[in-house]
């Protein structure tokens, strides 16, 4: 028998069927039902026949999408544990004042956000009366991603909390005199309450599910019991299209984080309208998340919705809500109950009959406010099922309607995101609907009073003691800080030496001098190694056997090449982080083991090796929220620089990186030539990070595959390596084969590999043209720019302080010429504070696939084309004939 037309084939016709005969019975008696009852009907019994097949444990493919009705019914709801009526006044306290606090900062065009608190109020509020737990338990206490635009609802409750001063919430915005509110959650700003910050949307949720491995993977290394810490992420549904935002979701089902909950506010719009507008977004983040592995609760509907559901026999209802877009239910949110019979239930003589059965203010209710994430027992109910979830993270799909509560004006208008502030008669009318009691006199002046009901109020202690008995207050940032010991110096010591003729790149001599580390018994569990699947690009194969891949499951296959010596070994207790190819997501693992400090009360040091071109280029922006959110370790962009990585081409030559890395205050950036200036800026960066004095700062250094003999240290330049510059060589150190003593003079400065082209220009220069060469190498452009900042502002204050650049310059003979790998704006941070004359060479432009020596000489960086520019410099100065330049040039081939 031949196929129906239009029948493809499945994989199902690839499977033996055992009775085929039996088959054909179910296959038929869908077919009656269909008949006899509909399509509609057998559809239902389908998907039911599914479901149970899903909870029953059987191998099916799930059901990507439910209907679009709450996953937890109103008689399965568990009992709710708290006093509705008093969490409900707190809650009204909550929403009057974080809509007053930005309201009141309008007045000096700070603005502010309202209809985001608005429209989450009881998503935070049911979460901190009963299942936040604060860092004042046993552990960790739980990590709280909370949606940036909510801010001004945290603040609220910290100040009926009695943390925030009404003068505070008054400096909304405003930082400057040293007593105000960031705008968003921001530890850098207001480090005692913020953990994470989360406005840069996207980054929150990949954070967070990197946070919920990370602490497994403390725990997994017996470094700290995380058990009781939950990871929470608050996130708008429109910051679900940041590509980030969704990027992670395999990893945490994969790894069945089920420490992890994510909550997403439904209020179905976005900063300009509606997030799908033609559309639905909550069934299409169910079928995102539930394809990915996650557990769904949907909480959609308020208990007003009970009895259209109760009176919809037919299904009718459930449909019409499926098929209704996004945009056009925000439209009925703000009409009236005639527009809603007509356009919503008037298609339908099933639904025509159903409205007939409800009141005008029924409908009104259900189609303008009653939303599942307005009411605490839906909350709760959810909340509750995701905690009881094993096995799997689990997304909180929670319905909501943007500016809910501040009236007319706000609810579900497209413009809410951009208004900053209500009138006086509205937030009259807010205070009536809340039930709030504040006199008409409060508002004399046409100011808009805070509303407080008293530090010893029942709101009040009620609060304190569900704080006190969840752990402490919630959010907040602790930390105790224990300096971790320095490691000995005999890890060092192969660095400080050199290796003779041996050659080596700085990448492999960084990876050396890890491994070395990672050997401590003090120290060495902490280091967290991170690479995005090019460990072995980094020669960092070695660690697999010794140190171990993560991986919650350990390993449960036998490895291809297990016979080998360093063969691919996956351990529960793993030490190295090995993401895949996935920068983001190493990045989110170096931002929650570079603040475990806080976090978790455990420092721990990580580094993170990568492609130098996909670190600032490709995940800047976490560079930034590594800094905000205080973070340290080592960030190491390895085969660095725009020539030395030979054929790679154009995307991957990187010549711009230092310069997006100068822009953030908080890293410190360095580009060694040498194994031994690794050495001492790694030894120093421990000192700075983890010493007895610690600061908030992350190394970025940049190291390189090109290999070169290292030499040993010279006597007394470790100052010099630390704060960027020092004096490698001078002419006379050539010997023999020095210039004459009074020869022309030049400076020849470089960083990271260049050091080497302007050796063999100074053998060049020495040996062709009679001029004298002093070499200088420049660790750290950067940090000689930031210490002669500081000079500068020193002087403004009527200090007076010479910058490190300008005083180790200061006498040396002949003009400066700078030479990098980089963009020519790297070194010239500096040339403001260069005493001497001072030009610049660098590898402006795109890169481009050739050898070595090929590409250097077309940025005109190789030793020849520095010879001619310094000789150029000098003929400017009248130091050497005009002529040289030609000839060198005729000379050279350029």
């Amino acid at each position: 028998m031949s196929d129906p037309v239009g029948k493809l084939p499945s994989e199902l016709d690839q499977l033996p069927d055992r009775d085929t005969e039996e088959t054909a019975e179910w296959a038929a008696s869908l077919d009656a039902v269909a008949k006899a009852a509909g399509t509609r009907r057998a559809e239902y019994l389908l998907r039911r026949t599914l479901q149970h097949a899903e909870s029953a444990g059987l191998a099916l493919p799930k059901l990507l999408e439910t209907d679009y009705v709450n996953t937890i019914p109103t008689s399965a709801e568990p009992e709710f544990p708290g006093d509705e009526e008093m969490e409900a006044r707190i809650t009204a306290w909550n929403r009057w004042n974080a809509a007053a606090m930005v309201t009141r900062g309008s007045k000096y065009g700070v603005g502010g956000h309202i209809a985001t608190f608005a429209s989450a109020a009881w998503l935070y509020e049911t979460g901190f009366q009963h299942f936040f737990r604060g860092k004042e338990a046993d552990g960790s206490g739980d990590q709280l991603y909370i949606q940036g635009h909510a801010s001004p609802g945290i603040y609220a409750r910290a100040f009926l909390d009695g943390r925030i001063s009404e003068q505070q919430l008054d400096n909304f915005r405003q930082e400057a005199g040293g007593n105000g509110l960031p705008s968003y959650p921001h530890p850098r700003r207001l480090p005692w309450l913020w953990e994470f910050p989360t406005v840069s949307m996207g980054l929150g949720p990949l954070s967070a599910i990197y946070q919920a491995r990370f602490n497994r993977y403390l725990e997994n290394r017996r470094i700290k019991d995380t058990s009781n810490s939950h990871v929470w992420a608050f996130l708008g549904d429109g910051e679900m299209d940041e590509p980030e935002s969704t990027a992670a979701l395999a990893l945490a089902a994969r790894e069945r984080l089920d420490n992890l909950t994510f909550v997403v506010n439904c209020n179905l719009q976005r900063l300009d309208g509606p997030v799908r507008a033609n559309f639905r977004i909550v069934q299409e983040l169910e079928a995102q998340f539930r394809g990915a592995g996650w557990n769904v609760v949907k909480t959609l509907w308020g208990s007003a919705w009970d009895e259209l559901f109760r009176l919809d026999t037919t299904g009718a209802l459930v449909r019409r809500l499926r098929e209704t877009p996004d945009a056009q239910f925000q439209t009925y949110a703000t009409r009236d109950a005639a527009y809603i019979r007509e356009h919503f239930f008037g298609g339908d003589p099933a639904l025509v009959a159903l409205g007939a059965l409800v009141s005008d203010a029924k409908i009104a209710e259900c189609f303008h406010t009653s939303r599942g994430g307005h009411e605490p027992r839906k909350v709760y109910a959810a909340y509750k099922a995701a905690l009881e979830h094993k096995g799997a993270p689990t997304v909180i799909l929670a319905q909501t309607v943007k500016g809910y509560t501040l009236g007319a004006g706000f609810e579900s208008k497209n413009a809410n995101h951009q208004m900053k502030k209500l009138t006086i008669d509205e937030f009259k009318g807010m205070r009536d609907l809340l039930g709030l009691p504040i006199p008409d006199s409060a508002f004399e002046g046409g100011v808009v009073p805070y509303g407080h009901p008293g530090a010893d109020s029942p709101e009040v202690r009620y609060l304190q003691e569900r704080r006190a008995a969840l752990g402490g207050p919630a959010p907040a940032r602790r930390v105790h800080h224990v300096a971790l010991p320095q490691p000995a110096d005999k890890s060092f010591a192969p660095l400080l030496k050199g290796s003779g003729k041996q050659e080596m790149a700085t990448t492999m001599a960084f990876v050396r001098l890890v491994k070395d580390l990672m050997r401590d018994k003090e120290t060495g569990r902490r280091w967290v190694p991170i690479v995005p699947d090019e460990a072995r690009t980094f020669g960092m194969e070695s660690l697999f056997p010794s140190a171990g891949i993560y991986s919650p499951l350990g390993q449960t296959y036998e490895p291809v090449d297990r016979d080998q010596l360093m063969y691919y070994k996956e351990a529960k207790d793993g030490q190295i982080l090995n993401e895949g190819i996935t920068e983001a997501g190493a990045m989110a693992d170096f931002i929650a083991a570079a603040t475990s400090y806080a976090t978790h009360g455990e420092t721990m040091i990580p580094f993170y090796i990568f492609y130098s071109m996909f670190g600032w280029q490709r995940t800047g922006d976490q560079m930034w929220q590594l800094a905000d959110q205080l973070g340290k370790g080592f960030i190491v962009g390895a085969t660095a620089g725009r020539t030395t990585l030979t054929g790679e081409g154009l995307q991957h030559a990187d010549g711009h990186s230092h310069l997006i890395a100068a822009t953030n205050p908080a890293s410190l950036n360095y580009d060694p030539a040498f194994a031994y200036e690794i050495a001492v800026i790694v030894k120093d960066g421990l000192k700075r990070m983890y010493g007895e004095n610690p600061e908030d700062v992350f190394y970025y250094l940049t190291v390189y595959n090109e290999p070169k003999p290292q030499p040993a240290m010279p006597e007394g330049v470790e100052e010099g390596i630390v704060k960027g510059l020092y004096r490698f060589n001078t002419a006379a150190d050539l010997g023999e084969a020095a210039p004459a003593a009074d020869a022309p003079k030049i400076q020849l400065m470089a960083s990271g590999t260049a050091i080497h082209w302007i050796l063999e220009a100074q053998r060049l220069l020495a040996a062709e043209w009679n001029v004298a060469a002093d070499v200088w190498s420049a660790t750290s452009w950067g940090e000689l720019r930031r210490d002669a900042l500081e000079a500068d502002e020193a002087l403004l204050r009527g200090e007076e302080r010479t910058p490190y650049v300008t005083r180790v310059l200061e006498g040396a003979p002949g003009p400066v010429l700078a030479v990098s790998d980089w963009m020519r704006q790297v070194p010239d941070q500096i040339s403001q504070w260069v005493p001497q004359d001072y030009t610049s060479l660098g590898t402006d432009g795109f890169g481009l696939s050739d050898t070595r020596d090929n590409a250097r000489r077309h940025f005109g960086v190789d030793a020849q084309s520095i010879v001619v520019a310094a000789l150029a410099q000098l003929a400017r100065r009248g130091e050497v004939p005009a002529s040289s330049v030609k000839e060198a040039r005729e000379r050279y081939g350029l």
